[in-house]
């Protein structure tokens, strides 16, 4: 009884971990946001996201205030959000105020006003560099070993940070947001883009961008990024991971900077309160090609809140690899045994010997995830795990990533191979890909065949290939043997294997 007792502390105690909520408000010059997010994983998982958007910093270059209209539009909204906070449980919970509340000559007496009404809601205004590297925590969280040059475009200000092998360099913030940028320049991009060259040849490390990678961040960029997305219809939406060749995404800003508003407005993906700073975003991305010489835009959905959450998490854990750890998260979550993961890999291992590591790990990674629609309908099961794998909150797995493992995972599930549902992944993935994501597919289907999904089972089986024969080796008196859907599976691996199958009992 003492037993079964300290078993469920300790399972009570984990689960009150899984659950701790913090928060995080970005009172930034366009927008204002709040982000819950729940436990204190290597992938953040936001559970609560809404954001208001006032223009805070609009008009600032030429009053040196905050709008009026705007400021008590916040104070309403932030009272909100504090009401939701502790509703929601968040603990921590801080408003991180950015460029337009640090440069206004009315932002203290802003956040004192703030202070009274709204009593123990830390109020933090950021330094441009701490923004950067705020910035710069959340990106690499996402990207562990990100390298070139980072660039956050608020409404008020740009923050500019060189990156090298998954750490932070030299920051410099530029007031180039793209409301603080159009108002400079009367609205005039021409006018802009002068501005935007001068002040982006103050920053020297620029220059080491050449031939290296720009990860862009902020609202503005991720509305650009949808709008490429739309227009060529790109299969997944999800702007985390997005990547754009450099002519691509010159010739992205150079179309927005030219077009007019209301060109803007019927543009598929533009969204209808960003379109007036679309053209100034659009100018600084151009510049900021020029200036880097980046031979590629990566898209960033992570960023300064993001950073806060890295920090409240020990070094050991950010340093972890964000591919297992979002695995093991979704298999943990929907699986029916922690253990079975690591057998399936150990499993699959030899069928697969001449892999690289980085296919090692995806393999791996699909083991972790094969067992995620054990709770599904049964005739929803291989789409509903598709979906889930496809779509996960993982903040460091690219799109080819979520493909190749959504499209393992289903077919592990023995989805039809021209399920229409399927198209998503086989898009995103090019033909040895998709050969391998069906071969590791069938391998989980019999491996879950043999096993019933135990590991005890599991242990009485092995696979063997050499010399173009695939060996199915089977112990007698474990519970195993070769039925006729075993055999039929075994010969679907073969096949997608470009072997011939055989089984050994004994």
């Amino acid at each position: 009884m003492t037993h079964s007792l300290s078993v469920l502390a300790g399972e009570s105690c984990r689960e009150h971990e899984s659950q701790q909520r913090c928060g995080v408000v970005d009172l930034g010059s366009n927008s204002v946001r709040l982000v819950v997010f729940e436990g204190r994983s290597r992938n953040p998982v936001a559970v609560f996201n809404e954001k208001a958007v006032l223009g805070l910093g609009r008009g600032l270059t030429t009053t040196g205030m905050l709008n009026e209209d705007a400021v008590e539009q916040a104070v309403t909204v932030l009272s909100r959000y504090r009401t939701i906070a502790r509703a929601m449980g968040a603990d921590p919970m801080e408003v991180l105020a950015t460029a337009a509340v640090r440069d206004a000559q009315n932002g203290p007496a802003f956040v004192s006003r703030l202070e009274r009404m709204l009593p123990g809601m830390p109020i933090h205004i950021l330094a441009g560099q701490e923004e950067g590297r705020l910035s710069a925590d959340g990106v690499l969280l996402g990207f562990p070993g990100a390298d070139g040059i980072l660039g956050d475009l608020g409404g008020g200000s740009l923050e500019l940070v060189e990156l090298s092998g998954g750490h932070s360099g030299e920051v410099a913030s530029l007031p180039l947001g793209a409301i603080r940028l159009a108002d400079r320049a009367d609205n005039d991009t021409a006018r802009a883009r002068a501005l935007a060259e001068a002040d982006l040849a103050t920053v020297p490390f620029l220059a080491h961008g050449a031939g290296r990678d720009l990860y862009l961040v902020g609202g503005a960029w991720r509305a650009l990024a949808r709008m490429h997305m739309a227009q060529t219809a790109y299969p997944l939406s999800i702007v985390h991971h997005y990547v754009l060749r450099r002519e691509e995404a010159r010739d992205l800003a150079s179309v927005v900077t030219a077009a007019t508003r209301r060109t803007l407005e019927r543009m598929p993906g533009a969204p209808a309160k960003r379109v007036q700073d679309l053209p100034f975003a659009a100018v600084v991305l151009r510049r900021l090609l020029r200036a880097t010489g980046a031979r590629r835009v990566v898209f960033s959905a992570n960023g300064l809140r993001e950073g806060w959450y890295a920090r409240l998490l020990p070094a050991a854990q950010r340093a972890l690899d964000p591919l297992p750890e979002a695995a093991r998260e979704l298999a943990d979550r929907f699986g029916r045994d922690r253990h079975m993961p690591q057998a399936l890999a150990a499993w699959t291992a030899p069928i697969f010997g001449d892999e690289e590591p980085a296919s090692a790990a995806m393999r791996e990674a699909a083991c972790a995830l094969s067992d995620t629609g054990s709770h599904d309908h049964p005739d929803y099961r291989a789409e509903q795990a598709f979906w889930r794998v496809l779509r996960q909150p993982g903040v460091g797995l690219d799109h080819h990533t979520r493909a190749f493992l959504a499209l393992a995972t289903a077919l592990r599930y023995e989805a039809e191979a021209d399920a229409p549902f399927l198209t998503t992944a086989r898009v995103l993935l090019d033909t040895a890909a998709v050969r391998r994501a069906e071969a590791l597919g069938s391998a989980l289907r019999l491996a879950y065949t043999l096993s019933g999904g135990t590991t005890a089972l599991l242990a009485g089986t092995s696979l063997t290939r050499s010399d173009g024969r695939l060996t199915l080796r089977l112990t007698e008196g474990t519970g195993v043997f070769a039925g006729e859907s075993v055999l039929r599976r075994l010969e679907t691996l073969a096949a997608a294997l470009g072997a011939q199958a055989s089984v050994v009992v004994g």
